[in-house]
């Protein structure tokens, strides 16, 4: 199983016209489902740990469970860490082997977001891993971290180009309309905005609150400069109502192997929906092929 710089991966994609999928895991199958869904479309993929996870399983845990199921599958991973904001767990990611990882400072002022983010920059890039840092506020709630609407921020392109040089960061969190959660209304990304900071910076820029977003919105972000798409909601919905429909046909199936089983197929459906949507597929021999530093 080649693992893979998160850096090089979103580069490649950037540089390639398509989108990387960041898929959440929150257990075992549904660590099982993506790496089967991107095995099958033979694309590069990102699993990510986030904050809820890591408070009911833990960090170094979930990164041995990838490991171990990881090492039956020769697509392209890179494990992310998602939104934190603890610089100690950040560095304990980067000491488990992480190939990329993100200090979310967009609750702190500018300066000091600035200053933490080049610090984890700064160890992430001598030991070969890729990071990623947030400048704007995204809203909605993720693995219970809550932006109110009116508290969100639309990313403008000095304060992007300013944290990017400052930080030096690798690939670049904005809010240009999306939020984290499943829609009330259809939303409209800024994509006259999105294009200005794409061009600016010169680096991946990273879509959060992906789940939901119209396939042709986010198809036009990519064309844009977005090379990583995050999904979380949409494969959680998938996976529950997998069990789901094992317990409507029976109330008493207590075979977890059939209930769980149907939730992670469901949810691999919906991970190579998004791969076919990011145009990620058959893109995995390509990246090994380009990259030098890959890990085996």
């Amino acid at each position: 199983m080649p693992f893979v710089n998160g850096s090089q991966m979103l580069e490649h994609a950037r540089q390639n016209g398509y989108g990387v999928g960041a898929f959440s895991a929150h257990n075992a199958e549904s660590i099982q489902a993506i790496l089967e869904a991107a095995e099958q479309e033979q694309s590069p993929i990102m699993i990510q740990v986030g904050q809820k996870v890591i408070q009911s399983i833990g960090l170094e845990p979930m990164k041995v469970l990838i490991d171990s199921f990881a090492k039956d599958y020769s697509i392209p991973v890179a494990i992310h860490l998602d939104h934190s904001r603890q610089f100690d767990q950040t560095m304990q990611a980067i000491q488990l082997g992480f190939q990329s990882v993100m200090f979310d400072g967009s609750a702190l002022s500018f300066e000091e977001n600035v200053s933490t983010t080049k610090k984890v920059v700064d160890v992430a890039r001598s030991l070969g891993i890729g990071s990623e840092g947030e400048i704007g506020k995204i809203g909605g709630t993720e693995d219970d971290i809550t932006v109110d609407e009116k508290d969100a921020l639309i990313t403008t392109t000095e304060e992007a180009v300013a944290f990017a040089e400052a930080t030096g960061v690798d690939y670049l969190a904005v809010s240009i309309g999306t939020a984290h959660g499943i829609y009330k209304e259809t939303p409209k990304l800024r994509f006259e905005r999105l294009q200005k900071i794409s061009e600016a910076v010169q680096r991946p820029i990273v879509l959060h609150g992906g789940s939901d977003v119209p396939d042709v919105q986010v198809q036009q972000a990519i064309s844009l400069g977005v090379a990583k798409i995050n999904v979380d909601t949409e494969l959680r919905q998938a996976f529950t109502r997998g069990v789901q429909e094992i317990f409507d046909e029976n109330r008493e199936e207590f075979v977890l192997a059939n209930s769980l089983g149907n939730g992670r197929q469901r949810m691999k459906e919906k991970v190579q929906e998004k791969i076919r949507v990011f145009g990620s597929s058959g893109m995995a021999k390509d990246l090994l092929t380009d990259k030098k530093d890959v890990t085996l």
